[in-house]
């Protein structure tokens, strides 16, 4: 367990709050009601002061591992997707994300690999020509990322293990940072690419969802993580706690991870919360909600604009955690147009996801554009709808 983590004194709190619901209820009532208030400095010293998760904002990348494919495989691509030249954008590692684009969450596409091999030999490499790949962790069994197998594949780290472990090495040197949230979208492959003799993933059942669980828990266990059992209170499903207690705060879960599943489909949702868990009794990712649902606390809005600059406001006022975007490849990287942008940062949306965080990555389709936080210098900043009076410029220590 790392020294710095405060999981252990936060999860004792709960139970103590718990004990005293009832003579506290009153307060607890006079607190969420007061999240738009002052933060204040704290006596701790944090630069968050008494903030809560959902009282700050911070930029993260759309498929945080994505890499290009070959030349070869994209003429191929172009002859096969008409939309194929979205998908020509590139990140860098996910350390340097962290530790030099201010980024503060990532996207990782996860398929099921129990045995190990499946992606080992993509369908278009082997259509242009090209070798299977070389690298030996694809043999493994575990969880692998990528974007779409088969087609556009190229990571820059191939399993899921290993791109949480490069999250992990780079927590372990920044302690102080902001709780970072890693959203998992649970992918299966292409039935059309299956037809083709492409790979042919395992169904997302129970036992592959807990699977999953173990295999994040290996690299990140629950010390080092904001759980839905952190949140939930007894006698109160995760929804209920959410809307009355909150989330917990900054200067308690400094140097930790959390994990939201971006699947919106009830089928995948569905065989996680089996087995007596609604309110995510026991799991480590936060589900993909709707404010009424037992398990809400997490809800993703993926378009800021229009109506749903409304919805999200809304819903971050109710103290939901929310992840939208600023672009979409390639729209606004070719246009410049940065409308979607201020919509994202002005809606109060947590985790605002971009594929072009830092200056120079949209030069190539004409452009400047860049979506960062206001003046570009802030990694973590106070909630533009809930917070009046921040305690500090960047909360990140």
């Amino acid at each position: 367990m790392r020294t710095n983590s405060p999981k252990r004194p936060l999860r004792s709190r709960v139970r103590r709050w718990a004990a005293a619901a009832t003579a506290l209820g009153a307060v607890a009532g006079l607190l969420s009601a007061a999240q738009a208030q002052a933060a204040g400095p704290s006596r701790h010293g944090d630069p968050a002061g008494r903030l809560k998760l959902t009282q700050v904002q911070a930029m993260a990348t759309h498929n945080s591992y994505h890499r290009e494919v070959s030349f070869p495989e994209q003429q191929l691509m172009s002859q096969h997707d008409p939309n194929w030249q979205s998908l020509l954008y590139s990140h860098a590692s996910l350390p340097v994300q962290f530790e030099r684009q201010r980024v503060r969450g990532i996207e990782l596409d996860v398929f099921p690999d129990p045995e190990g091999g499946l992606y080992a030999d993509p369908l278009i490499r082997k259509r242009a020509g090209l070798p299977p790949l070389a690298d030996p962790e694809l043999k493994k069994p575990g969880f692998k990322v990528l974007h779409w197998a088969d087609f556009d594949y190229r990571t820059s780290c191939v399993t899921l293990k290993g791109c949480l472990t490069q999250v992990k090495e780079w927590s372990e040197r920044q302690p102080g940072h902001v709780a970072a949230p890693i959203l998992l979208e649970l992918k299966s492959t292409d039935p059309r690419l299956e037809e083709q003799g492409g790979a042919r993933s395992p169904k997302w059942d129970t036992a592959m969802l807990d699977a999953l669980d173990r295999e994040i828990r290996s690299v990140f266990p629950d010390d080092e993580t904001v759980t839905p059992d952190d949140i939930r209170r007894p006698g109160k499903t995760l929804g209920q706690s959410v809307r009355k207690y909150g989330w917990p705060r900054v200067r308690d879960t400094r140097g930790q991870v959390m994990f939201f599943m971006d699947n919106d489909g009830r089928e995948i949702q569905d065989a996680y919360r089996a087995g007596g868990r609604e309110s995510l009794q026991g799991r480590v990712l936060f589900t993909d909600s709707e404010p009424w649902r037992a398990d809400a606390a997490f809800m993703k809005v993926n378009d800021p604009t229009g109506a749903n600059a409304y919805r999200i406001r809304k819903l971050v006022r109710q103290g939901f955690y929310v992840r939208t975007r600023s672009d979409v490849p390639l729209v606004q990287a070719t246009s410049g147009d940065t409308s979607m942008q201020r919509d994202a940062l002005r809606s109060g949306a947590q985790m605002v996801s971009t594929d072009f965080p830092v200056p120079g990555l949209a030069a190539r389709y004409g452009s400047d554009y860049v979506a960062e936080l206001p003046g570009g210098a802030t990694t973590v900043r106070c909630n533009p709808v809930t917070v009046r009076r921040c305690p500090a410029p960047d909360l990140e220590r």
